[in-house]
């Protein structure tokens, strides 16, 4: 067996133990966690310096170093986390419905873990805990592969974890890192078929489009991130100035920023004349269509077919100027990645219209993209937004991470 191999083998046996664990155990071993992790952040953190010390010498964007760096503020964040996901309620065992049928079977569907789950991911070594918690307390192991700019993090916070599982008497092997961080540990960890029931990769869209590809493991795809903000011809132009300069600034390189505005041509030099002071804060590129760009002339710059698609992760903003709704739904629903999509508009007809038509798993009226969250939707951590239709769409929760199965109550029937 080859080393991934044998990792898989034993998340499948710590699955078994984790999935009748209980929600005592599991709840005692979450809080062991954010314990260690708040004890001994120090380890963590000093860990977490060599990565970003490696990655500026690489020369990484400063907006994907952001994504990277971990400060005591983010590490009491990620520990609050874990006590939240552990004060909620356990979805294992949950039974869905029960009915009784004409021959005195009584059928129930109950909740339960989908067993192994694998999880490819970039360079956020929050990630790394706030899956394994989830996975933890919705009863399934869980088998990490980071990138190789958290490496370093990565594996610090996997062994405070271990230490933590093993202390609440509970399999180390309920979590663990492929410390490997090669193309080739990703591809065999796409076809660990035998071991993995369920693979999530939360990334840039190219490692999302690579694993949806190439992997004959189940996938659930999360994250791709082309989000639009719609101003209106009705909207409240401060709002929504204030709205976009929080969709695209307030952390351009997560998925549910805004990667392009798209304004009611009634509007557009009265939004952008609100706008562009804001935008301006952070030297903000913008990539403008023809009309756009005869507003705002040199500050901007023209746009390319490409910058449509595009999921800039960067403070990079793509502008168009659309005749009304009608036209601004139609190039969401053609472009956009069914992430999260915002209309700013009085008019109630417009948006009850706008929130039937938008084909995205989160759609907002006058509020920013950004609170397309696990924690933000009372979810607690999520383990990634699902952009597509099967099993789970949006913010991925505990529900999320769970299955069923059908029990069945019988007084000897016979078929």
């Amino acid at each position: 067996m080859t080393q991934l191999q044998q990792q898989g083998a034993a998340a499948k046996a710590a699955a078994r133990v984790l999935a009748i664990a209980g929600t005592a155990k599991k709840n005692a071993a979450l809080l062991a966690m954010a314990d260690i992790l708040m004890a001994r952040q120090d380890e963590w953190l000093a860990a977490n310096a060599q990565d970003v010390a490696a990655a500026k010498a690489a020369g990484m964007r400063p907006a994907m170093l952001d994504r990277l760096t971990l400060t005591p503020r983010r590490v009491a964040d990620i520990v609050e986390g874990v006590r939240q996901v552990a004060a909620l309620p356990d979805p294992i065992g949950k039974v869905d419905s029960m009915t009784t049928r004409p021959n005195g079977l009584v059928i129930g569907k109950r909740r339960v873990p989908l067993g192994v789950i694998a999880i490819i991911y970039e360079a956020r070594p929050n990630v790394t805990v706030d899956a394994a918690a989830l996975c933890l307390k919705s009863g399934n192991a869980c088998i990490l592969r980071g990138g190789k700019e958290a490496a370093c993090s990565n594996r610090a916070a996997e062994k405070l974890m271990r230490e933590a599982l093993s202390g609440a008497g509970l399999p180390e092997d309920c979590i663990s890192l492929v410390h490997d961080t090669s193309r080739e540990s990703a591809q065999e960890l796409m076809h660990l078929d035998e071991y993995v029931d369920v693979l999530i990769p939360r990334g840039g869209a190219g490692l999302i489009r690579a694993v949806r590809s190439q992997a004959s493991v189940p996938v659930i795809r999360t994250g791709e991130g082309v989000c639009h903000v719609y101003i209106d011809a009705e909207a409240d132009l401060d709002m929504g100035a204030n709205i976009l300069y929080n969709a695209k600034c307030s952390r351009p390189s997560v998925c549910n920023a805004a990667e392009c505005v798209l304004i009611a041509a009634p509007v557009a030099g009265a939004f952008l004349q609100k706008a562009l002071p804001l935008l301006d804060q952070h030297a903000v590129e913008l990539r403008c269509d023809e009309a756009s760009l005869a507003i705002v002339g040199g500050r901007g710059v023209a746009a390319g077919d490409a910058d449509w698609d595009a999921e800039y992760d960067d403070y990079i903003l793509a502008v168009r100027i659309v005749k009304d709704a009608e036209e601004a739904i139609t190039f969401i629903n053609e472009h956009g990645t069914g992430h999260s999509e915002a209309i700013i508009t009085n008019n109630y007809f417009t948006a009850q219209h706008f929130l039937d038509a938008v084909d995205a798993a989160a759609v907002y009226v006058n509020a920013s993209t950004r609170f397309t969250d696990g924690g933000e939707f009372g979810l607690g951590a999520e383990i990634g937004i699902s952009t597509q239709k099967m099993h789970a769409r949006g913010p991925m929760g505990l529900d999320e991470l769970t299955s069923s199965k059908y029990i069945i109550y019988g007084e000897g029937q016979v078929r």
